[in-house]
């Protein structure tokens, strides 16, 4: 059974940094494509950070480019969102998700997600 469980959320002050853990189980990690998503009140849940299996193709969404950073180590089974230059707007339930597409793109559909992580960004 395929579990991804995330963790790393909480209040942050405008401008402050969090990094979001993402453990996986159940599945040949090292295979998988990983991607982190997000969903804030009353919107839908919109694509944030793509990894490809390896770690070497990396895609980010317009609106945290030069802020967050994906990255995964495969020996723990795990995958990162850095979180930089926190904004209000950036307030939402993060969630991971792993594909079967060893490199996938923005666009991909994901078979496994996990529960997700509140972040907010207050003072």
């Amino acid at each position: 059974q395929v579990q991804l469980e995330e963790s790393g959320g909480g209040l942050v002050q405008p401008g402050g940094s969090l990094r979001l853990s993402c453990a996986a189980s159940g599945l040949t990690f090292s295979y998988y494509g990983m991607g982190w998503f997000r969903q804030a009140p009353g919107k839908e849940r919109d694509v944030v950070a793509v990894i490809s299996y390896s770690g070497t193709t990396l895609y980010y969404a317009d609106s945290v480019k030069g802020r967050f950073t994906i990255s995964r180590d495969n020996a723990k089974n795990t995958v990162y969102l850095q979180m930089n230059s926190l904004k209000p707007e950036d307030t939402a339930v993060y969630y991971c998700a792993a594909t079967r597409v060893g490199r996938p793109s923005m666009t991909t559909p994901y078979e496994f997600w996990g529960q997700g992580t509140q972040v907010t960004v207050s003072s």
